[in-house]
């Protein structure tokens, strides 16, 4: 459907993506978002269930292209739970910490995407080397059999600054 990208999710002013260059620092907009996801190790994963909105700190990796990340959750937590039931999730990034005196100068990106436990190798052993080389402290946690990964393909990115300006990157598909 033209103004829809994965399923179900609106694209932005029926636009796929945003222009070229942010006007800030020079940097295209997908070097923005490749900045905050390197520099930030933690980020929000939102999820729903029946009723309600759900939102939990996670340790996550991106795979280079951006088109994917991944994080670890033990099974028996709530939010396993609700990632099986509903896939459809949201990261949100920011570099709050690093302005606390200027607000106006927090970046943070929400990537939509649809989230599924790896299971099989040797993607499992592959999502795994990502969060230990980027969090070398969970390397116990990440192993563990009691832990599952998850893999978010994700559909966009919504890079905000300055509170209200919104600005939309689709990856690449190939």
């Amino acid at each position: 459907r033209p103004g829809m990208i994965a399923d179900d999710e609106p694209v932005l002013d029926n636009e796929t993506e945003t222009p070229a260059r942010s006007p800030e620092e020079g940097l295209s907009l997908p070097d923005r978002v490749r900045r905050l996801v390197q520099d930030q190790p933690y980020a929000v994963l939102c999820t729903h269930g029946q009723d309600h909105a759900y939102g939990s700190l996670v340790a996550f990796a991106f795979a280079s292209d951006l088109r994917s990340a991944v994080f670890c959750t033990p099974r028996a937590t709530r939010k396993y739970r609700l990632l099986l039931d509903h896939q459809k999730v949201a990261l949100v990034i920011d570099d709050r910490p690093q302005f606390q005196t200027n607000m106006m100068e927090v970046e943070a990106i929400t990537a939509t995407g649809q989230a599924q436990e790896v299971t099989s190798e040797p993607e499992l052993a592959q999502c795994r080397e990502l969060l230990v080389d980027r969090h070398p402290q969970m390397k116990d946690f990440v192993r563990a059999e009691s832990c599952a990964v998850f893999r978010i393909g994700i559909f966009r990115f919504l890079h905000v600054t300055r509170f209200q300006e919104v600005q939309q990157w689709i990856p690449d598909p190939d």
